[in-house]
């Protein structure tokens, strides 16, 4: 991890926390300065967590909640700035993949995506905005970051991912339509589209989707999870006057 303490002074909130990415962007950003506040489901996980980081002389708030829940991923931004005092960065990482054929698929699987996908990330942007514009608009950085982790998926459609395609399109959409809005107030809309990944992303798919990922993805060296959770930290400790607008980030290996 960096040993530079270019976001000391601020606050990030990192959600889907609990594994991969999410685990990894909060060590990175705890190490460049920022207190962390720890998104996600699974309690054990965060407090695990947090506690290391605190160890290493960090700030580290868990908070168990289910953005896909209006109200908690609305209390979930609010807690964090009670607690922590502030928000500075947003980094909206949790989400789902689960692929496989349109025509047999279970329409659960296609709900499970757009309500993690799409709507946590919406409601959790939407209670930010307000503690983002408060702190672009002061020190100690004045500007403030809101960092959607997408995919390739949002930008190139495969066969047997369409509605994980149109969830990681539709981030991509709203990443950009924020942008424009919120961008002259300093506050820094970003989006990052990994490859593939070496987390456990793929391990909620069907068994007969995951073999077909596994043998897709045998010989490949896939990114790890602190590759992505270092692009993030690039992105948000950028200068006021720069904005890493889209990020596109693959194995070298991944031709698609």
């Amino acid at each position: 991890m960096s040993t530079t303490r270019s976001l000391e002074g601020t606050v990030a909130l990192v959600t889907g926390a609990s594994s991969g990415i999410g685990d990894a962007t909060a060590r990175e950003l705890a190490a460049h300065g920022a207190a962390v506040a720890l998104l996600a489901r699974r309690a054990d996980r965060l407090d695990a967590l947090a506690e290391e980081l605190r160890a290493s002389g960090a700030t580290a708030l868990a908070i168990e909640a289910d953005i896909t829940d209006r109200a908690q991923a609305e209390a979930a931004v609010q807690r964090t700035v009670d607690e922590l005092g502030r928000l500075d960065v947003v980094v909206n990482n949790a989400g789902v993949m689960l692929l496989g054929p349109i025509a047999d698929a279970p329409v659960e699987e296609w709900q499970r995506m757009v309500e993690l996908n799409v709507l946590g990330l919406l409601y959790v942007a939407k209670a930010a905005l307000p503690h983002l514009l408060t702190a672009a608009a002061g020190e100690p950085r004045r500007a403030a970051d809101l960092v959607n982790v997408s995919s390739v998926a949002g930008r190139q459609v495969r066969l047997g991912s369409g509605v994980y395609n149109a969830t990681k399109h539709a981030v991509g959409a709203f990443s950009e339509s924020l942008r424009q809005e919120v961008t002259n107030r300093h506050v820094r809309v970003s989006l990052v589209e990994p490859g593939a990944v070496d987390t456990e992303l793929a391990g909620h798919n069907r068994p007969e989707v995951l073999e077909g990922l596994e043998k897709r993805f045998a010989d490949m060296e896939r990114l790890e999870a602190r590759d992505v959770a270092d692009a993030v930290a690039y992105i948000v400790t950028r200068p006021r006057h720069v904005a890493i607008n889209e990020l596109l980030i693959r194995p070298t290996e991944q031709q698609q």
